[in-house]
């Protein structure tokens, strides 16, 4: 977990890399970006965020077009957007689609009979995100971003709007 790039915190990696994580699990919804050879494609999902298990876990149809994408070009970026209180993340690693029915049997959630019967649809695959960096912007909201952006303005000084890190997973 070491320190990358200039950052703007007083987070230490660690704090960066759990509040990281934290965000992630409380967003839930995230856009999932893939490369096609020519461009990124983003789509939201929903997310299955394990840190213990240093994994990031979306179930998905057999016959999507991401699918393919990942075959050839396996690395993606998760992006979560809190913007009612100016939180955001991303994450970014390695992915994989499998067909491993006792984890998609172990994440299955009611909201997921919007997509499939049950969990064992044979339609469903199971993509697993192992991270290896991540970057969080994490200001204290509205009202404080706000009051330090006037006085900014008026004083000439950059605001800090609050923390920005990018640490390895």
């Amino acid at each position: 977990m070491a320190k990358r790039r200039e950052q703007k915190t007083d987070l230490t990696p660690a704090e960066a890399t759990a509040r990281i994580w934290e965000l992630a699990k409380k967003i839930d919804i995230c856009m999932f970006v893939t490369w096609d050879g020519e461009y990124n494609r983003a789509r939201p999902l929903s997310a299955r965020v394990f840190r213990d298990q240093s994994a990031i876990y979306f179930l998905v149809n057999d016959d999507s077009a991401k699918n393919k994408q990942l075959s050839k070009y396996p690395k993606v970026t998760l992006a979560w957007s809190d913007s009612s209180h100016y939180k955001y993340v991303t994450i970014s690693g390695p992915a994989a689609v499998t067909n491993d029915r006792e984890k998609i049997a172990e994440l299955w959630e009611k909201t997921d009979a919007a997509w499939w019967d049950n969990a064992d649809d044979p339609e469903i695959r199971l993509i697993t995100v192992n991270p290896d960096e991540g970057e969080l912007w994490d200001s204290p909201g509205l009202v404080v971003a706000t009051a330090k952006m006037v006085f900014a303005a008026v004083s000439g000084a950059k605001p800090n709007v609050g923390d920005n890190a990018k640490v390895d997973l």
